[in-house]
């Protein structure tokens, strides 16, 4: 009679596992969910460079040469602006998020801005 318990169980854990199998989303449907969508938005390259300032120089430095978190001065060569505006929204490494701190646009703006960075 145990026998017939656990081999019951058995097919049971492993037909769950099929329909796991066909019905959760792949890696590539994962990463596309997780990426932010940046809005439209025309360049206030003051704005930028205001916010800049208040908020990544600490990190980055006052000429975006770097310290405690990457070089910023030449990003745009390196990083599209997708990128720019997705890792300023979501963080990387040590770098927190700022999608709490800024608002959508500011962020978009901020990351145009980087982008021509090159």
């Amino acid at each position: 009679m145990h026998k017939w318990i656990m081999s019951g169980v058995f097919f049971a854990a492993c037909a769950l596992a099929i329909v796991l199998m066909f019905t959760l989303p792949g890696k590539e449907e994962v990463a596309e969910e997780a990426k932010p969508t940046m809005p439209e938005v025309a360049m206030d390259a003051g704005q930028a460079e205001a916010l800049v300032k208040t908020n990544c120089i600490t990190c980055h430095g006052d000429q975006l040469q770097g310290g405690v978190g990457p070089a910023l001065a030449n990003i745009g060569s390196k990083d599209d602006v997708e990128k720019i505006y997705s890792t300023i929204v979501k963080g990387k490494g040590g770098m927190p998020s700022f999608k709490d701190k800024l608002k959508d646009e500011e962020i978009a703006n901020i990351a145009m801005w980087l982008a021509e960075k090159k």
